[in-house]
């Protein structure tokens, strides 16, 4: 009985941190004035080539067992840094779509929950990712794949941008840099 309830209670505390880091507390509200100087550039095409399978398949392929385990370490360190970077973004973009989900324009509210749905699906792909890309380095021949993260992050991208044009029609550039 003591097993079950202390079982019950461990997993109350693992989904409220989970849940808190998710939704990113520890970081203030952003405008979109602020956003371009918070916001971490994420290379979407080098991430690409990092999760790509055929590359892995190249490399170990063309290269020896040491060469391979090596040089897949480093690609999976790097990957997780672009994780992050898009978790830290997500955050980000989270708070902005609190701020505008609150606006008196149905479209905006609306636009504004869309972009905090998506931000805190993000950020719980990259909880996930993160903890597969750590196994990945500790035991080098695990399979790893983040490819969900690529098209979350652009599609959180996309909704930002949305908002950013409808909050202000002028032309301008993208919030998320996904170049």
């Amino acid at each position: 009985m003591i097993f079950s309830i202390t079982l019950v209670v461990a997993s109350l505390v693992a989904l409220a941190l989970l849940l808190r880091a998710a939704r990113g507390r520890g970081l203030l509200p952003v405008s979109p004035d602020d956003l371009a100087r918070r916001i971490r550039p994420v290379d979407i095409e080098a991430f690409r080539n990092l999760i790509d399978p055929s590359e892995e398949q190249f490399l170990r392929a063309h290269l020896s067992r040491r060469a391979f385990r090596s040089v897949q370490r480093q690609r999976l360190l790097a990957t997780l840094d672009y994780v992050r970077g898009a978790s830290h973004n997500a955050a980000i973009l989270l708070r902005l779509g609190e701020a505008a989900r609150r606006d008196l324009d149905p479209r905006i509210a609306e636009a504004g929950q869309r972009l905090v749905d998506n931000a805190v699906r993000l950020r719980m792909f990259a909880l996930f990712s993160m903890a597969q890309l750590c196994i990945g380095i500790a035991l080098p021949g695990a399979h790893i794949s983040a490819g969900r993260m690529v098209e979350s992050y652009q599609q959180l991208s996309g909704l930002a941008s949305q908002l950013a044009v409808m909050q202000r029609p002028q032309p301008s550039s993208p919030l998320v840099a996904a170049s």
